[in-house]
């Protein structure tokens, strides 16, 4: 009986006249092309405007490659950790019912409602010079702001909802009746994960690890607060580009850009055939 409705909806669409539907569809291409397409296509043309050899020069100059490098190491460490700490919030959102379980739900979308720059500045306040814990930190010699640690932990906060986001609504559609079947039939819990649960919601997972660690890659804010923007030391790409714009060295600039361009285009492919795959496995769960 559910189905009906959903049948008889694009039949509704279908009374709409050709005229609308063409408007619609040239506002929405038109939108995207002054907004989008021209923009990407500025920064390719702005890198290589000045040829191959200074594009290469751009991007191989030491603190370029430092920039890159740091850029990979966070997204490297942050999209792990968000990997096994979003599985373990989704799994207990998911399948248990809890005294704050709303709260918990909270809790994860709170990176997407609190502006990267304010999540910053309170890791400055939590663990810079003049923050709580700055003097027993300097005591002890270690560094968390203007250093590796903090750039992390910033990158963290702002990518943590991504994979548990994808994979809660995808287990609770899924249920749980191949994961108490297999614990009847003998299977240990951890055997069971990783022969039902994870394969049942592997490709929702993928497509949550692809957007942390685009974030990863492209977050500014955050990192603009607790990096310092030690040229070299801590500028990340998207903080490298910043600096040689306002050093009015734009062929090098527009070269980096180009770079975080092409990573964004390639996990646009990559999120365009998840959700390809992902919308089949979603429906596949509903239908079993």
């Amino acid at each position: 009986m559910s189905e009906a409705p959903l049948q008889a909806q694009p039949a509704a669409h279908k009374s709409e006249s050709r005229l609308v539907r063409f408007a619609l569809i040239g506002l929405a291409f038109s939108f995207l092309a002054l907004f989008l397409f021209l923009p990407l296509a500025a920064v390719f043309h702005e890198a290589f405007r000045r040829g191959l050899d200074v594009y290469l020069a751009g991007l191989t100059e030491p603190d370029a490659l430092s920039a890159i490098r740091l850029t990979l190491l966070v997204a490297a460490i942050a999209v792990p950790v968000n990997v096994v700490v979003g599985i373990a919030a989704a799994w207990a959102i998911a399948r248990y019912q809890f005294f704050g379980r709303n709260v918990l739900v909270s809790l994860v979308d709170l990176p997407f409602s609190v502006s990267p720059v304010i999540a910053g500045l309170v890791y400055v306040l939590m663990f810079g010079a003049q923050g709580y814990f700055g003097p027993w930190l300097r005591a002890n010699d270690i560094e968390i702001m203007f250093a590796l640690p903090g750039i992390v932990l910033a990158t963290l906060f702002v990518t943590f909802p991504f994979v548990a986001r994808e994979l809660i609504p995808h287990m609770e559609a899924i249920g749980s009746m191949d994961e108490e079947a297999a614990l009847t039939l003998g299977a240990s819990p951890w055997r069971m994960f990783w022969t039902i649960s994870l394969p049942n919601v592997k490709w929702s997972l993928l497509y949550g690890v692809l957007l942390c660690n685009a974030r990863a890659m492209g977050e500014f804010g955050a990192v603009a607060v607790v990096s310092g923007r030690i040229r070299g030391l801590t500028a990340t790409m998207p903080l490298h580009i910043e600096i040689l714009y306002n050093e009015y060295n734009g062929a090098a600039a527009f070269a980096v850009a180009s770079l975080l361009a092409g990573l964004a285009l390639v996990t646009l492919a990559a999120k365009t055939f998840l959700e390809w795959r992902y919308a089949d496995s979603i429906a596949a769960s509903r239908h079993s």
